[in-house]
């Protein structure tokens, strides 16, 4: 792929925080801002978009975090306040500024002297403000930065605690901005992010690009390349619609497929130009030619049964909560899981910073794509929910998919986690919700397969994937519990009482998508120092010796396509990680690679 910008190594997380879609000239946000904790969220009343703020604090890292320099995690940030002095480069007084956060909790609001240039409602989801035209803007304009966040009242929070202290398996809060702040020139007329849509059968690739501020005379220009050089190169109008459409035709002699043991990644050069040949906008991308596909109860890859071999991941570090320190973390967790002999993960409860979703598709890691919404249940008056469905699930969620849908590791989309499902005798909130997610995300991605929430209460009855969650910790119970699925009767996950809260299985593809959990530690006291699924094993020997008769009972039935196993590391409390929570040694990863590496049945 093209070499990347180089980053400014003197500041946290310097790398290019948009690896599917560079430009050269960017410049990097991250670093020391003006910090204040606005407990009442009266500072726009208080005069705070106007003075200095008391303390500072490292962006990208929330206010909670270690690597922030505050670590304020003995109190609700209700409401925060950034600021910090903007310097344009005057090579840049021609272009539109753009200035994009790679998210920030919960609800943002942005100005730049004292104007409101941009709000953002939703945590987990990457936004852009137009700054307009960068002679526009005087040298050291202050921007400033409110965000709040209602840590008592229902909102998509993923496993962020609404307690003073994480307990069982939710975990640290995060307030305010946490990933990559960066601003980005453009010209009048750009390109916006591609949609590349592998199309394996027929051995090319589907572009859409849209382009903003279009006007008429204008062409798109894409060259796709391998080690080689450049394979196919087209040139289509780009002033006949809102989005220009290419079709790039792969020669057979030059088609290479993107798998797990060959991850291979084409270079792709976007070039928009106007009438006289000049370059008016170029961006580079990258894209793999792969296809996810069903055959009854298998799950193809590449017109192959793959069984996916997952592992829950839930992103968090020690230092860093929801951020990782660096890039070479994401690398590194994805390293860990693979030594272990896991071949992919289900990033879980939270919508995963762009460069992990890179790295795995450079080391040929399968994902599923998930929303931060555990527990979420349907409304009731007399109870304080933890979360609960609401337009902005939906809004949300399309943003995650529009910014992760070309990426080739992402082999499912799972919108929502463990729905609580309380009303049986008539449609409600969530079903709605549940339903409008799971359309949505079908109109937007035709190539994948959809899971309309994993475990619980399933409510939509095409949802294209069947799923449970079963932490039993008998193997032997556990297998007796999971084989009906030869009769057609899987494991379902029952409401309270023990009565059915899920549509009728209809004989789609089936796999357990969170099991194990073995809760083992040597260094914790059982209770809030130590938490883990069922009863805590006594030795290592045991962890290995459940671990196999769990994932035994999974592998050797025919009509599993896949498994989840809980989880890539402790977190916090929560010690049933094959690694621990610092990323440290913890269990001999090469037993458990070999427990997993053999063929499962519905691969024979």
């Amino acid at each position: 792929m093209p070499t990347e910008v180089h980053p400014v190594s003197d500041l946290p997380r310097p790398e290019y925080p948009r690896p599917s879609v560079r430009r050269n000239a960017w410049l990097n946000l991250n670093g020391q801002w003006q910090f204040e904790v606005d407990p009442t969220d009266s500072g726009l009343e208080r005069g705070l978009l106007q003075g200095d703020l008391v303390d500072e604090i490292t962006v990208p890292f929330a206010p909670e975090s270690e690597l922030s320099g505050l670590g304020r995690t003995a109190e609700f940030l209700e409401a925060v306040w950034y600021r910090r002095a903007l310097n344009i480069p005057a090579e840049w007084a021609s272009s539109t500024i753009l200035l994009h956060f790679g998210a920030a909790d919960y609800d943002t609001t942005v100005w730049v002297d004292g104007v409101e240039r941009g709000r953002h409602r939703g945590g987990f989801t990457s936004f852009t403000v137009d700054l307009g035209p960068g002679g526009q803007l005087r040298d050291g304009a202050i921007l400033v930065v409110r965000c709040r966040d209602t840590h008592h009242g229902p909102q998509p929070r993923g496993k962020q605690t609404r307690d003073l202290e994480g307990s069982a398996a939710v975990y640290g809060r995060t307030t305010g901005i946490w990933q990559t702040v960066w601003l980005e020139p453009v010209p009048p007329t750009y390109l916006e992010r591609p949609r590349v849509t592998p199309d394996v059968a027929n051995g090319m690739f589907h572009l859409e690009v849209p382009v903003r501020g279009p006007r008429r005379g204008l062409q798109l220009r894409t060259v796709l390349s391998d080690d080689a050089g450049e394979v196919v190169a087209t040139e289509v109008p780009a002033d006949l619609d809102l989005t220009a459409r290419a079709v790039l035709v792969v020669p057979s002699e030059r088609r290479r497929l993107w798998s797990l043991d060959d991850p291979f990644l084409y270079d792709l050069s976007l070039t928009l130009v106007d009438e006289s040949g000049q370059v008016v906008d170029q961006i580079e991308s990258y894209a793999g030619l792969r296809s996810v596909a069903i055959d009854g109860k298998a799950v193809l890859l590449n017109g192959k049964p793959v069984f996916q071999r997952l592992v829950l991941d839930q992103g968090y570090y020690p230092d860093g909560l929801m951020t990782a320190p660096s890039d070479q973390a994401l690398i590194d967790d994805i390293e860990m899981s693979m030594a272990a002999g896991f071949n992919g993960a289900r990033l879980h409860q939270k919508v995963f910073e762009e460069r992990f979703l890179h790295h795995a598709d450079r080391l040929g890691y399968l994902v599923w794509g998930e929303f931060g919404d555990w527990g979420c249940r349907e409304p009731m008056l007399d109870v304080n929910d933890h979360q609960r469905p609401g337009s902005s699930y939906i809004t949300e969620w399309l943003e995650a998919v529009e910014r992760d849908y070309s990426h080739p590791s992402i082999v499912g989309w799972c919108p929502l986690n463990e729905t609580f499902q309380v009303k049986h005798d008539r449609t409600t909130v969530l079903d709605d919700v549940t339903l409008g997610m799971f359309l949505a995300t079908k109109a937007f991605d035709t190539s994948r397969p959809v899971l309309d929430t994993s475990g619980y209460s399933h409510r939509v009855e095409q949802t294209d994937i069947y799923d449970s969650h079963l932490y039993e910790q008998d193997p032997a119970k556990f297998a007796e519990m999971m084989a009906p699925l030869a009769d057609g009767r899987p494991f379902t996950n029952a409401g309270p009482d023990d009565e059915p809260w899920s549509t009728t299985y209809r004989e789609q593809p089936y796999f357990c998508s969170e099991f194990g959990g073995i809760w083992w530690s040597t260094a914790a006291a059982q209770g809030r120092e130590s938490w883990g699924y069922g009863e805590a094993v006594t030795s290592e020997e045991a962890v290995y010796e459940r671990f196999q008769g769990l994932v035994d009972a999974l592998l050797d039935n025919p009509l599993m396509f896949g498994y989840c196993y809980t989880q890539l590391t402790d977190v916090f409390q929560e010690q049933n990680g094959v690694y621990l929570f610092d990323r440290g040694t913890k269990l001999d990863v090469k037993r458990l690679r070999a427990i997993q590496e053999r063929r499962a049945a519905i691969e024979s």
